[in-house]
């Protein structure tokens, strides 16, 4: 079983490796350029994720007090299995 989970992630690690190497090698835009575009990608993936990190940290600490305080509290859970 550990043999098998090794060997899935040397796998994903060589592919994430050839995958960026060829996406740089046939990249349209040259070097630096390319590294601002990504760069700038990136830092808007990190905010939206922090934005979204904070909302759902202030929706956890509602829930908190509001169970703290022994009214009845909501969990909302998101199911990403489409319906039939």
């Amino acid at each position: 079983m550990m043999q098998k989970v090794i060997n899935f992630l040397v796998g994903l690690f060589t592919g994430a490796v050839v995958g960026a190497t060829v996406a740089l090698l046939l990249a349209p835009d040259a070097g630096s350029e390319l590294q601002k575009r990504m760069r700038a990608r990136v830092e808007g993936l990190i905010e939206e994720g922090r934005r979204a990190a904070d909302a759902r940290q202030a929706e956890l600490e509602a829930q908190l007090e509001a169970f703290k305080r022994g009214a009845p509290v909501t969990i909302e859970t998101t199911s990403e299995q489409p319906r039939s």
